[in-house]
């Protein structure tokens, strides 16, 4: 703790020195946004995207949030990491009531809360569980309810999984903390958005880099039984990368590490960032 560098309401410090009020709204309701911005070589990576969908999300929850401000505290937290790969983990808060209400008072101020971490961005082969979605039904906005994906991702943990698959009715939505890619038929292919599924930016970047070499992502509702049959599965989100999916244990498949779509789009990814 004595080492991560922090910030909190504008005030940087050591992340054990900062203390938030319990009536913190973060606290009582979760009614708070966050976003998780990667750098590498000390450079943030689709910065614009992350700080557009923190306005979304901030939108959403109609809280005005001052983006100057907020980019300048991010990029010192960059600055001040002891590592020039890592993230940087940015957190803004209704604000803190005098007592525990649902509706809040109108003169609330926004809180704002951020840290930064060293991260090295290396593959893992990942071991999936199976469940289903037991998630609010405002998934798109990036807040900090996510009791669900807890949940979840802490039974997964129990049989030594890494990550967890979700679906609705058998309609997949996405992982724990990523979002979920698949090849079927020679087709690359991911869950269509909605409110269901957050929109990652990391998802993006790699369905825009694949169309930039003439490879069209197929994006709609799919089924269990399509990423059963399945040749390669992998996840994406800010820390992962594409991170390959070697092992399904709750679901009959037969996954490829080396299948061909899974290394161009890793190969185009990678180039894109990290070379």
């Amino acid at each position: 703790m004595e080492q991560i560098k922090a910030v909190f309401n504008g005030k940087f410090d050591s992340l054990k020195n900062i203390q938030i009020s319990p009536f913190s709204r973060a606290y009582t309701f979760s009614d708070s946004v966050y976003e998780v911005v990667p750098f590498y070589n000390s450079k943030p990576i689709a910065y614009d995207n992350h700080i557009k969908r923190l306005q979304s999300s901030s939108n959403a929850l109609s809280m005005k949030i001052n983006l100057n401000v907020i980019s300048n505290e991010i990029e010192k937290l960059i600055s001040l990491c002891e590592s020039k790969s890592g993230y940087v983990y940015y957190q803004v808060t209704r604000g803190q009531d005098l007592i525990r209400s649902h509706m809040h008072s109108n003169d609330i101020e926004l809180e704002t809360f951020g840290y930064v971490l060293p991260h090295f961005f290396e593959t893992k082969f990942l071991k999936i569980m199976i469940c289903e979605d037991l998630r609010w039904g405002r998934c798109d906005i990036k807040s900090t309810s996510l009791l669900g994906n807890v949940l979840s991702m802490n039974q997964a943990k129990e049989k030594g999984c890494d990550e967890i698959i979700m679906h609705n009715d058998n309609i997949l939505t996405e992982a724990g903390a990523s979002n979920l890619f698949f090849v079927k038929d020679g087709y690359i292919c991911t869950p269509s958005l909605s409110n269901n599924i957050l929109p990652g930016i990391t998802r993006q970047i790699l369905i825009d880099a694949l169309e930039e070499i003439d490879i069209k992502v197929h994006e709609k509702d799919f089924t269990l039984e399509d990423l059963k049959a399945a040749s390669s599965a992998w996840l994406t989100s800010s820390t992962k990368g594409i991170a390959p999916i070697e092992e399904i244990i709750n679901l009959d498949c037969n996954l490829n590490l080396n299948d061909e779509s899974y290394m161009i789009a890793k190969k185009i990814f990678d180039s894109k960032f990290f070379s």
